[in-house]
């Protein structure tokens, strides 16, 4: 059973680590580049290079299950054992999974990656909210439970995303501002108690001002995920641009502008080292 809330973690491990979160996507593009298989070596011979290479050095890894997935029950095992090891290093293993449903299926998504049990155990989850904020409870006591974190889909990277997250409810306010204030009042406790609270929200770096468009509110005493970092054209230096007040919050996400200084592990290492540094200068 984990001792401690996942938001205290998290705030522990940016402190010494610096605050980055580095994606484990092996897509078969990226396998290429590396002179790999698009096949189960290749994946497996991908994921343990970015485990050995980063989990003692990195705050949080992010192994986007879907690329796992695609080789079915070896592909899981593959990414099992990736969790296992980047934890016994001392990173944090956020899920991303994207998971979301209602009632006892969402609740065995909780138990497949929040269940100390699970051989799928993470830190935290992704999930999305998009049945209704209420279709969450499950995994959130479940998190809350063991000291894990859950990071919800708020206002995301991708252009098609306003459509949904910047919708205006029957109260004025917007689908993704609504989902924001939901998390806040669930991180309220620790708040209460000075700790940055174990439920985040998935925040896109390449917002600019959109964030302020849907009337979000990004202060919400948890962590704020934040991809597009590196491939998708956002830099460190734009994360006070988007974040204000709550840029010390952000967890920055970088993948391919990490993943493609491999397969050689000192180049992982020194790549991840720099934007640590950039975004712990912005964020300061």
């Amino acid at each position: 059973m984990t001792t401690a809330p996942f938001g205290a973690r998290l705030r522990a491990a940016m402190d010494t680590r610096g605050p980055l979160c580095v994606g484990i996507d092996p897509h078969a593009s990226l396998l290429a580049e590396w002179g790999l298989g698009d096949d189960v070596a290749g994946l497996e011979r991908f994921t343990r290079t970015v485990v050995d290479a980063l989990a003692g050095r990195v705050a949080v890894l992010k192994p986007q299950s879907a690329f796992f997935e695609r080789f079915g029950s070896r592909g899981i095992a593959v990414l099992e054992r990736a969790v296992a090891d980047a934890r016994s290093a001392g990173a944090l293993v956020l899920m991303d999974a994207k998971r979301g449903d209602i009632g006892s299926t969402m609740g065995a998504y909780a138990a497949a990656y929040l269940d100390p049990g699970s051989p799928l155990f993470s830190d935290a989850v992704t999930v999305s909210p998009y049945l209704g904020f209420g279709s969450l409870r499950p995994a959130l006591d479940a998190a809350r439970a063991s000291g894990a974190g859950v990071f919800v889909l708020a206002l995301t990277s991708n252009p098609e995303g306003a459509e949904v997250q910047h919708a205006v409810r029957a109260d004025g306010s917007s689908v993704a501002a609504s989902v924001l204030a939901s998390l806040k009042a669930e991180n309220a406790a620790e708040a209460a108690e000075g700790r940055l609270g174990s439920f985040g929200a998935v925040v896109g770096a390449t917002l600019g001002t959109a964030a302020s468009r849907a009337g979000a509110e990004l202060t919400i005493d948890g962590p704020l995920l934040a991809p597009g970092i590196g491939a998708q054209g956002a830099t460190p230096a734009d994360l006070p641009g988007v974040f204000g007040a709550a840029v010390r919050d952000v967890v920055p996400s970088v993948s391919r502008g990490v993943l493609r200084h491999g397969p050689d592990a000192a180049s992982l290492v020194e790549a991840a080292a720099r934007m640590a540094d950039a975004v712990r200068a912005v964020a300061e």
